[in-house]
């Protein structure tokens, strides 16, 4: 049997993640009219600020925020206006008098390099690429360049034509060697092996039945030495089981795939209910990493 290595701690700020001790979230803010499950409800920056504090006030670890929806079937927004929905809200994190808020972790969910320097100029120290530096062949060198984490995760297409990609001769196999290898490229031009956790992708260019595998079969991305993130939250895959349409009403159902992710060996959960799942995550630990 192979001995998994753990991956290094990541140093952020104030704070060392160290992996495997316990499971960190990533609170979701989209700033966005359209993202599947709580499109327009923070896309200003009062409201979007007012949600992060909520999130770091109840148990997150990372704020993620994000100006482009991914969706399935999402419209391509234009960089300017990408731009114009994301630094402010960062930038108002940063100066805002909570001492909690403008101290926390945030990660910029983008896949344009351009945007990603402008974050993390503003305030940003982490970059979630969903393309993996697929989309922007500059991502790469960008965050090799800027010495901040990057988290890579598996698709097919764009947003627009995922759900159409689901054909798998070995969804598993298929998934790793994407990863390994967009790994393998993030470190020839120069980002840090320490610095890169990927996300196996669930529900993107996945069906249903194939989220539910990965779930099943996450521990397997152990294998790549790299700090695990599973994005479960409010998912269709979870409305498909349940028959729930309505993604805010998927949180019961998100409790149950991320206690399944914990006990693969997530590291990282990105969420969108941060108190309630922060609860979930003290007792799962309890159970599967000993931190009663």
């Amino acid at each position: 049997m192979s001995v998994l290595m753990v991956p290094s701690p990541w140093k952020i700020r104030d704070r060392t993640f160290v992996w495997g001790s316990r499971t960190h979230l990533m609170g979701v803010i989209n700033v966005t009219p359209d993202s599947f499950s709580d499109g327009g409800q923070f896309n200003t920056v009062e409201r979007a600020v007012a949600q992060a504090r909520h999130l770091v006030h109840h148990g997150i670890d990372i704020v993620d925020i994000g100006g482009q929806s991914t969706r399935p079937g999402a419209d391509s927004i234009t960089r300017t206006e990408e731009l114009d929905r994301v630094i402010p809200v960062i930038e108002a994190i940063r100066h805002d008098d909570d001492d909690a808020l403008a101290q926390a972790i945030i990660s910029v969910d983008t896949t344009r390099s351009t945007v990603a320097r402008a974050a993390v100029r503003a305030g940003a120290d982490i970059v979630n690429d969903i393309s993996a530096g697929t989309y922007d062949k500059g991502m790469l060198s960008t965050v090799a360049d800027l010495g901040v984490p990057i988290v890579i995760m598996h698709l097919r297409g764009t947003p627009i034509t995922m759900q159409q990609r689901t054909d798998y001769h070995d969804l598993i196999g298929e998934i790793y060697e994407f990863l390994q290898h967009q790994i393998e490229a993030a470190i020839a031009v120069g980002v840090k092996p320490s610095k890169i956790a990927v996300d196996p992708g669930l529900g993107f260019a996945k069906t249903s039945a194939q989220s539910l595998e990965l779930l099943q079969q996450l521990s397997r991305f152990r294998e790549l030495g790299s700090p695990l993130l599973v994005g479960p939250s409010r998912k269709s895959f979870i409305g498909w089981i349940l028959d729930q349409p309505d993604p805010q009403k998927r949180v019961w159902g998100t409790a149950a795939a991320c206690c399944a992710a914990i006990a693969g060996g997530a590291d990282i959960l990105r969420v969108h209910d941060g108190a309630e799942m922060h609860d979930v995550c003290r007792v799962a630990d309890a159970i599967w990493r000993g931190r009663g």
